[in-house]
Protein backbone atom coordinates (compact mmCIF):
# COMPACT_ATOMS: atom_id res chain seq x y z
CA UNK A 1 0.00 0.00 0.00
CA UNK A 2 1.62 3.16 -1.41
CA UNK A 3 1.18 6.45 1.13
CA UNK A 4 1.64 9.53 -0.05
CA UNK A 5 2.81 13.26 1.91
CA UNK A 6 1.84 16.42 1.10
CA UNK A 7 4.36 18.81 2.16
CA UNK A 8 2.87 22.35 2.84
CA UNK A 9 4.04 25.29 3.86
CA UNK A 10 1.85 27.14 6.75
CA UNK A 11 1.65 30.73 5.91
CA UNK A 12 1.54 31.73 9.10
CA UNK A 13 4.24 34.77 9.41
CA UNK A 14 5.34 36.84 11.95
CA UNK A 15 3.46 40.12 13.22
CA UNK A 16 5.64 43.08 11.22
CA UNK A 17 8.63 44.23 13.14
CA UNK A 18 7.40 46.23 16.59
CA UNK A 19 3.81 45.27 16.37
CA UNK A 20 3.63 43.54 19.25
CA UNK A 21 6.14 44.50 20.85
CA UNK A 22 6.50 43.18 24.41
CA UNK A 23 7.50 45.83 27.10
CA UNK A 24 9.88 45.04 29.60
CA UNK A 25 9.18 43.72 33.06
CA UNK A 26 11.18 43.10 36.19
CA UNK A 27 10.79 39.15 35.42
CA UNK A 28 11.45 39.66 31.87
CA UNK A 29 14.78 41.51 32.90
CA UNK A 30 15.92 38.76 35.41
CA UNK A 31 14.98 35.66 32.85
CA UNK A 32 17.43 37.09 30.31
CA UNK A 33 20.13 37.63 32.77
CA UNK A 34 19.47 33.93 33.73
CA UNK A 35 19.63 32.94 29.96
CA UNK A 36 23.03 34.78 28.80
CA UNK A 37 24.61 33.41 31.70
CA UNK A 38 23.56 30.04 31.48
CA UNK A 39 25.33 30.12 28.02
CA UNK A 40 28.05 32.11 29.21
CA UNK A 41 30.14 32.72 32.26
CA UNK A 42 27.54 32.08 34.73
CA UNK A 43 27.72 27.98 33.52
CA UNK A 44 31.60 28.54 33.53
CA UNK A 45 31.07 29.42 37.28
CA UNK A 46 29.58 25.61 37.33
CA UNK A 47 31.86 24.24 35.72
CA UNK A 48 34.49 25.50 38.19
CA UNK A 49 33.40 24.57 40.88
CA UNK A 50 33.19 21.21 39.47
CA UNK A 51 37.07 21.81 38.56
CA UNK A 52 37.73 22.65 42.40
CA UNK A 53 35.58 19.89 43.74
CA UNK A 54 37.48 17.08 41.17
CA UNK A 55 40.77 18.72 42.42
CA UNK A 56 40.23 18.52 46.23
CA UNK A 57 39.25 14.40 45.83
CA UNK A 58 42.01 14.36 44.01
CA UNK A 59 44.25 16.13 46.93
CA UNK A 60 42.40 13.78 49.30
CA UNK A 61 43.17 10.56 47.54
CA UNK A 62 46.77 11.22 47.24
CA UNK A 63 47.29 12.83 50.98
CA UNK A 64 48.90 15.96 49.52
CA UNK A 65 47.20 19.81 49.66
CA UNK A 66 45.88 21.90 46.85
CA UNK A 67 48.89 23.83 46.54
CA UNK A 68 50.53 20.42 45.33
CA UNK A 69 47.89 20.35 41.77
CA UNK A 70 48.46 22.63 38.83
CA UNK A 71 45.88 24.45 36.84
CA UNK A 72 46.79 26.26 33.77
CA UNK A 73 44.95 29.45 32.47
CA UNK A 74 45.89 29.25 29.00
CA UNK A 75 46.78 25.51 27.55
CA UNK A 76 47.80 24.37 24.23
CA UNK A 77 44.48 22.99 22.70
CA UNK A 78 46.18 20.04 20.26
CA UNK A 79 49.20 19.31 19.52
CA UNK A 80 49.08 19.71 16.03
CA UNK A 81 50.51 24.12 16.23
CA UNK A 82 48.02 24.77 13.72
CA UNK A 83 45.12 23.57 15.03
CA UNK A 84 46.20 24.87 18.40
CA UNK A 85 46.58 28.52 16.93
CA UNK A 86 43.20 28.37 14.93
CA UNK A 87 41.52 26.59 18.49
CA UNK A 88 43.19 29.80 20.40
CA UNK A 89 41.68 32.04 18.27
CA UNK A 90 38.23 30.30 17.76
CA UNK A 91 37.93 31.03 21.85
CA UNK A 92 38.95 34.61 21.35
CA UNK A 93 36.29 34.98 18.72
CA UNK A 94 33.89 33.43 20.97
CA UNK A 95 34.74 35.86 23.90
CA UNK A 96 34.39 38.55 22.02
CA UNK A 97 30.72 37.32 20.91
CA UNK A 98 29.80 36.48 24.26
CA UNK A 99 30.89 40.38 25.18
CA UNK A 100 29.21 41.67 22.13
CA UNK A 101 25.84 39.74 22.80
CA UNK A 102 25.71 41.69 26.45
CA UNK A 103 26.53 45.37 25.19
CA UNK A 104 23.88 44.63 22.32
CA UNK A 105 21.40 43.48 24.81
CA UNK A 106 22.16 46.60 26.87
CA UNK A 107 21.44 48.82 23.37
CA UNK A 108 18.36 46.96 22.42
CA UNK A 109 16.85 47.81 26.01
CA UNK A 110 17.60 51.35 24.85
CA UNK A 111 21.18 51.79 26.85
CA UNK A 112 23.38 54.34 25.31
CA UNK A 113 26.66 52.79 24.83
CA UNK A 114 28.60 55.96 25.32
CA UNK A 115 26.49 57.80 28.05
CA UNK A 116 25.50 54.56 30.32
CA UNK A 117 29.06 52.55 29.52
CA UNK A 118 31.57 55.05 28.28
CA UNK A 119 32.36 53.24 25.50
CA UNK A 120 33.85 55.89 23.56
CA UNK A 121 37.25 57.59 22.78
CA UNK A 122 36.74 61.03 23.73
CA UNK A 123 39.26 60.67 26.63
CA UNK A 124 42.17 58.05 25.69
CA UNK A 125 44.40 59.57 27.88
CA UNK A 126 42.37 59.77 31.50
CA UNK A 127 41.35 56.04 30.05
CA UNK A 128 44.59 54.29 29.75
CA UNK A 129 46.06 55.88 33.12
CA UNK A 130 42.79 55.14 34.84
CA UNK A 131 43.72 51.19 33.58
CA UNK A 132 47.28 51.53 34.45
CA UNK A 133 46.44 52.65 38.12
CA UNK A 134 43.34 49.80 38.49
CA UNK A 135 45.79 47.17 36.85
CA UNK A 136 48.50 48.20 40.02
CA UNK A 137 45.74 48.51 42.59
CA UNK A 138 44.53 44.87 42.23
CA UNK A 139 47.69 43.23 40.36
CA UNK A 140 50.47 43.59 43.08
CA UNK A 141 48.12 42.97 46.31
CA UNK A 142 46.58 39.68 44.11
CA UNK A 143 50.18 38.49 43.41
CA UNK A 144 50.10 38.43 46.79
CA UNK A 145 47.24 36.73 47.81
CA UNK A 146 47.95 34.36 45.63
CA UNK A 147 51.15 33.91 47.43
CA UNK A 148 49.74 33.42 50.40
CA UNK A 149 46.53 31.10 49.61
CA UNK A 150 48.94 28.89 48.11
CA UNK A 151 51.40 28.68 50.65
CA UNK A 152 48.67 27.87 52.65
CA UNK A 153 47.94 25.08 50.68
CA UNK A 154 44.17 26.64 49.75
CA UNK A 155 45.06 27.77 45.77
CA UNK A 156 46.45 25.34 43.36
CA UNK A 157 49.34 26.45 41.70
CA UNK A 158 48.54 28.22 38.81
CA UNK A 159 50.99 27.87 36.14
CA UNK A 160 49.39 30.96 33.55
CA UNK A 161 50.27 29.29 30.44
CA UNK A 162 51.91 26.36 29.01
CA UNK A 163 50.89 27.24 25.34
CA UNK A 164 53.78 25.91 23.40
CA UNK A 165 56.92 27.95 22.67
CA UNK A 166 55.80 29.18 18.96
CA UNK A 167 56.23 32.36 17.07
CA UNK A 168 52.35 33.06 18.08
CA UNK A 169 52.72 32.59 21.96
CA UNK A 170 53.28 36.06 22.81
CA UNK A 171 50.88 38.01 20.24
CA UNK A 172 48.04 35.17 21.17
CA UNK A 173 48.46 35.48 25.09
CA UNK A 174 48.00 39.04 24.42
CA UNK A 175 44.70 38.41 22.31
CA UNK A 176 43.36 36.30 25.08
CA UNK A 177 44.34 38.83 27.78
CA UNK A 178 42.46 41.97 26.15
CA UNK A 179 40.10 39.18 25.20
CA UNK A 180 39.29 38.44 28.83
CA UNK A 181 39.08 42.25 29.76
CA UNK A 182 36.80 42.41 27.44
CA UNK A 183 34.76 39.43 27.99
CA UNK A 184 34.55 39.90 31.85
CA UNK A 185 33.83 43.60 32.17
CA UNK A 186 31.35 43.90 28.82
CA UNK A 187 29.20 40.96 30.42
CA UNK A 188 30.18 41.26 34.48
CA UNK A 189 30.24 44.51 34.68
CA UNK A 190 28.53 46.36 32.41
CA UNK A 191 25.58 44.16 31.37
CA UNK A 192 24.99 42.88 34.64
CA UNK A 193 25.50 45.87 36.70
CA UNK A 194 23.40 48.12 34.31
CA UNK A 195 20.61 45.57 34.26
CA UNK A 196 20.30 44.79 37.70
CA UNK A 197 20.27 48.59 38.42
CA UNK A 198 17.68 48.81 35.74
CA UNK A 199 15.56 46.64 38.07
CA UNK A 200 16.09 48.95 41.11
CA UNK A 201 18.74 46.70 42.37
CA UNK A 202 20.67 48.79 45.30
CA UNK A 203 23.93 49.47 43.96
CA UNK A 204 25.57 47.38 47.02
CA UNK A 205 23.81 44.27 46.08
CA UNK A 206 24.89 44.49 42.29
CA UNK A 207 27.81 44.85 43.14
CA UNK A 208 28.23 41.69 45.41
CA UNK A 209 26.00 39.88 42.80
CA UNK A 210 28.70 40.74 40.13
CA UNK A 211 31.53 39.89 42.48
CA UNK A 212 30.37 36.92 43.00
CA UNK A 213 29.80 36.01 39.98
CA UNK A 214 33.22 36.94 38.88
CA UNK A 215 35.14 35.12 41.64
CA UNK A 216 32.78 31.50 40.77
CA UNK A 217 34.40 30.87 37.29
CA UNK A 218 37.70 31.53 38.77
CA UNK A 219 36.92 28.51 41.62
CA UNK A 220 39.05 26.01 38.95
CA UNK A 221 42.31 28.00 40.79
CA UNK A 222 41.14 27.26 44.40
CA UNK A 223 40.03 29.32 47.40
CA UNK A 224 42.42 32.20 46.76
CA UNK A 225 41.43 32.78 43.19
CA UNK A 226 38.01 32.68 44.60
CA UNK A 227 38.46 35.44 46.97
CA UNK A 228 41.41 37.45 44.42
CA UNK A 229 38.08 37.80 41.98
CA UNK A 230 36.07 38.37 44.54
CA UNK A 231 37.76 41.83 45.77
CA UNK A 232 38.74 42.71 42.01
CA UNK A 233 35.05 42.77 41.21
CA UNK A 234 33.98 44.65 43.66
CA UNK A 235 36.83 47.24 42.99
CA UNK A 236 35.87 47.19 39.74
CA UNK A 237 31.85 47.70 39.92
CA UNK A 238 32.17 50.39 42.51
CA UNK A 239 34.86 52.26 40.40
CA UNK A 240 31.92 51.75 37.51
CA UNK A 241 28.93 52.77 38.91
CA UNK A 242 31.26 56.19 40.07
CA UNK A 243 32.92 56.41 36.56
CA UNK A 244 30.67 55.27 33.82
CA UNK A 245 33.53 54.42 32.09
CA UNK A 246 34.13 50.54 31.07
CA UNK A 247 37.35 50.76 29.24
CA UNK A 248 39.39 51.69 31.82
CA UNK A 249 38.28 48.18 33.92
CA UNK A 250 38.97 46.67 30.11
CA UNK A 251 42.34 47.99 29.70
CA UNK A 252 43.50 47.17 33.09
CA UNK A 253 42.38 43.60 33.01
CA UNK A 254 44.06 43.19 29.71
CA UNK A 255 46.97 44.57 31.20
CA UNK A 256 46.89 42.45 34.13
CA UNK A 257 46.43 38.85 32.18
CA UNK A 258 49.16 40.21 29.66
CA UNK A 259 51.69 40.58 32.68
CA UNK A 260 50.36 36.85 34.09
CA UNK A 261 49.85 35.55 30.57
CA UNK A 262 53.16 36.84 28.84
CA UNK A 263 55.25 37.25 32.32
CA UNK A 264 55.27 33.49 33.54
CA UNK A 265 56.68 31.23 30.85
CA UNK A 266 59.62 34.20 31.14
CA UNK A 267 59.67 33.80 34.47
CA UNK A 268 58.87 30.31 35.47
CA UNK A 269 62.40 28.15 36.74
CA UNK A 270 63.79 31.77 36.93
CA UNK A 271 62.70 32.95 40.60
CA UNK A 272 62.28 31.38 43.70
CA UNK A 273 59.35 32.96 44.61
CA UNK A 274 57.08 31.70 41.96
CA UNK A 275 55.61 28.44 42.60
Amino acid sequence: MEILFTLRWQDDPLPPLGADARRETRRSVVVEIVVVFAITLGMSGLRSLTSLVESQIKAHQQQISLGKLQVSVAAPQSSVGTIDLVRQLLDVAQGLAWGGLGLYLLWRAGASLKRHLGLDLTRPGRDLAAAVGLAALIGIPGLGLYLVAHALGISLTVAASTMTDVWWRAPVSILIAFQNGFLEEALVIGYLVLRLRQIDMRPWAAIAISAVLRGSYHLYQGYGGFAGNVVMGVVFAFVFLRWRRLWPLVVAHGLIDTVALVGYPLLHGHVSWLP
